[in-house]
This record gives C-alpha cells, structure tokens and sequence, in this order.
C-alpha cells in the first residue's frame, strides 16, 4: 500500500548474530548512506531509508513466501527471522521525485555500470592495465569460469565518456547481453534482464512489445523486426539523455578528486574502439560528462582509488600490523564505523605523498573502500509517460519522437565494501590480469607479441639509394 521495499540482512547459516548486532549492523547502512554516500551523490539521487521493527511472526511468514521467488546462487544465506529489524526504502522502480497516480505505467531500467576509468596509478605493474578496463579484462575470466556463456561488448568507459555515440553503443550492448548489469521493470514487475547467474535468452522482439505503448502510444508503428530497431533505438536514447541530465547539487560535485584526463579515456578491448580502429579512425572523441549528472559524480567516487589495489595493498598490511599491535585502537580508527560527518572529513584528504604514518595509509584503505562501492553501485531511472499540459518547468522532463517522460534517477546498493575484503580483491586482481595476458592478448596477436615485446619502439630507418 505504501509502495516501500523492505531490506534484511541475510548471513551463511549457523552464523547468527544477536538483535544488537544486527541493529548495528543496519544503522551502519543508514548512517554511511546519509552522511557518506549523499555527500557524493546529492540529495535527490540517494535514500538511505529507515529502520523499523516487524512482528517477528510476519518476518517468518514472509521469509517462507519468498524461499522459492529466490535465484538458486543467493540461497546460500539465510535471512534474518530472528531480530525482526529490517530497514524501511522506498521502491525505486518507482517515481521518487513526484506522487503520481499510482495508474500511471512507469517503466524503470536499473544500470549496473561498473568501474568507469583506467588505472593511471605508478604502483601498475602490468602495462596492460593501463590499456584494457578491468571489465573488459573479467568478462574473459567470467566466460571461462562459466559464469557467462560469451563476453558481453559493454564497455564501461563508453558509457562514462559522455560522447553520445559511444554511450549508445554500450547501452545497446547492454541489451544484447544483460548479465546483471542491466535490468528493466514495468510498473514494478521486471520484465527484461538476467534471471540467474546463466544465460538469458535477450529476445527484443518480447521487450519492444512491452514498451510500444510508452514510445508509440498511438500506435503508429507497424509490427516487426524494424518495429523492435526503432523502439531499441528510443530507449537507449531516452537513458542516454537522463543519464547526462543534472537534477541534482551536492558538495562533492565540486570535489575534483582527480582530473579525469589523468587516466585513458578509452578501452583498447572496447568493441566500438576496434570498429573505429578497423575503420582506420585513431581517435576516439572524448565529449565529457557534465559536471552535475549522476555519471560524473559516480566516477569522481570511484577515482578514490588513486593507487589502484597494488599500491593500496602495502598500505593495507600497514594498517593490519598496527591493528595485531594495538587492536584496541580499531574503533578509533573507525574501521567498522560510525560513519558520520567526522569519516567524511577525512575522505578529503586527496594527498598521495606517502610519509610511513598509519593515518595515511588509513585514509587510503577508507578512499578505496568508497571507490569499491561507488564501482558496484546500481542506477535506477524511473520514467513515466506525461502529457504536453503536465510537464512544467519543475520537473525533469525527457522527449522522444512520440512521447514526453518524466523521470527520476536514484542510486542504490550503496553499502560500504567490507574492510576485510582488500585481500580478496589483491588476488582477484591477480588473477583477472593473469588470465586475460596467457589467454586473450597471447591469442588476439600471436605473430606481433613474438615479433614486438611490449612497449618497444619500432624505427623505420630509410637510406638513399
């Protein structure tokens, strides 16, 4: 009836933790959301939500209702039936910005981007990853885990580079090949996207069914595959222009965190870079985001990982070593909170001169953990259709061929990446560039990696005859 989302902890069984804990536990997301995250992304664009308590019969009830609504590879945790606590957001596959009536279809894609930029780190100690995204890199080793049946041509500095043909391309390319970076819902009911860890059948013909109604309402349109091109072609247009849209001020959108051109601002494994480089075309054009727009404030966050995990790692087991010294001093440090205005302050801390101190390395492993969030942090963007007479000047509005929409966009999955979790990332990092070296660049050019090691220059030398 309120049209809320209620969120529990879930944990491996047979590790329960206590009512207190687990309120903890809870207001640690609520407090990292309102006082860390909001300040990244601006008030309109994040809800922290609230914590309520629930009848513990109605938290059990529910749990068995949702048992077999749930994806096979999440079911290795349990929910939590016992402390009742859970925390109250709004459901953003639905409008935040204006109460609308609830008859009103909307339609709401939820984009996963992932990490936005190239390492531009010195502590890089393989070339390639100052070339080819980590994306792209993982796609390969996912594919040979059998995580994904084929690699998906997303690549995620297409979409963070502003220039709308680009960002066209990834969005398309998210549609062909959904994982779970890209899901889309009708009136709250998902309708396309990846329904487990396996490959789902993307049929557009089905999707451009769905959304006729919001692109064509007149029906103008006949049926068939130029039908499905067209409406495609609407919706990543209409993501695109919400995406670059700014409808939102915050304080850290003045923060320069790092001059963007520091880092590559194109992938060489991007699918849309090979077709421009077989082309013959060099250079990709690079528009640039607007300073305001979700996008901007999403990858300035994520380039809080100045030093990239092998720079970081070192200053991790700094941080570690003082810890088995004085372990005492961990909620000083603020390691597991509370994440309130004081943590935020000294996230500003933009330095990279190392002087040997554990506050540095601190503030180092904190940024880090941020940027992790900010790389694995979902956009929702709600659109629902409104009429010539409606639109005015305070809401966001978006135009396409037939239609107008209203929209919001919100962020979400917002959760502070886990302290402890830096080794883990360390190996998988590791691992990631390792697979992609032996088995995508060895075979993409076998005969030019003998003939030319990396990085030497080949002079052509002309003599008079």
């Amino acid at each position: 009836q309120r049209c809320v989302v209620l969120r529990f902890l879930k944990s491996p069984p047979n590790q329960n933790k206590t009512s207190e804990e687990i309120l903890h536990h809870l207001q640690n997301i609520v407090d990292f959301g309102k006082h860390v995250m909001k300040q990244f992304f601006g008030e309109n664009y994040v809800h922290h939500g609230e914590i309520i308590q629930l009848p513990l019969d109605f938290v059990r009830q529910l749990c068995l209702k949702i048992q077999p609504e749930r994806p096979e590879s999440r079911c290795d945790k349990d929910m939590d039936t016992l402390s009742g606590y859970a925390m109250c957001l709004p459901n953003l596959t639905r409008l935040q910005t204006y109460r609308f009536v609830e008859h009103r279809p909307i339609l709401c894609i939820e984009i996963k981007p992932k990490c936005g930029f190239i390492p531009f780190s010195s502590h890089v100690s393989q070339e390639i990853k100052h070339k080819v995204c980590r994306y792209c890199m993982h796609q390969h080793l996912k594919v040979a885990n059998g995580k994904w049946k084929r690699p998906s041509k997303y690549c995620p500095l297409d979409l963070f580079s502003g220039n709308k043909q680009r960002m066209h391309f990834a969005l398309k390319s998210l549609l062909q090949e959904a994982q779970n970076n890209l899901k889309i819902f009708k009136n709250g009911e998902l309708i396309y996207g990846c329904k487990d860890d396996q490959d789902f059948a993307c049929d557009w013909n089905e999707l451009a069914r769905h959304l006729k109604p919001f692109f064509f309402p007149s029906n103008g349109l006949v049926s068939g595959p130029y039908c499905t091109r067209t409406i495609v072609k609407e919706l990543v247009h209409v993501i695109t222009m919400t995406l670059l849209s700014s409808t939102d001020a915050c304080r850290a959108g003045d923060m320069k965190t790092v001059p963007i051109s520091q880092g590559r601002s194109y992938c060489e494994a991007s699918a849309f870079n090979k077709e421009l480089v077989r082309n013959g075309k060099h250079k990709l054009e690079s528009s640039g985001l607007p300073r305001g727009c979700l996008l901007y404030k999403t990858l300035q966050a994520q380039m809080l990982d100045m030093l990239d995990i092998e720079g970081l790692y070192p200053l991790y087991s700094r941080v570690e070593q003082y810890l088995e010294e004085f372990p005492e001093e961990r909620s000083t440090l603020q390691i597991d909170g509370p994440y309130n205005e004081a943590f935020y302050e000294k996230l500003l801390d933009l330095s990279t001169e190392d002087d040997g101190t554990v506050a540095f390395a601190l503030t180092k492993v904190q940024q880090y953990r941020i940027a992790m969030t900010a790389k694995d942090c979902s956009i929702m963007i709600a659109l629902s259709p409104c009429l010539q007479d409606e639109c005015s000047e305070q809401r966001p509005v978006v135009l396409t061929s037939k239609s107008r929409f209203t929209f919001s966009v919100s962020v979400l999955d917002l959760d502070l990446k886990p302290y402890e979790s830096i080794p883990h990332q360390y190996k998988l990092d590791g691992k990631i560039v390792n697979y992609y070296l032996k088995n995508v660049q060895a075979k993409d050019n076998p005969v030019m990696s003998s003939l030319f090691k990396e990085n030497e220059d080949c002079t052509l030398v002309l003599h008079k005859v």
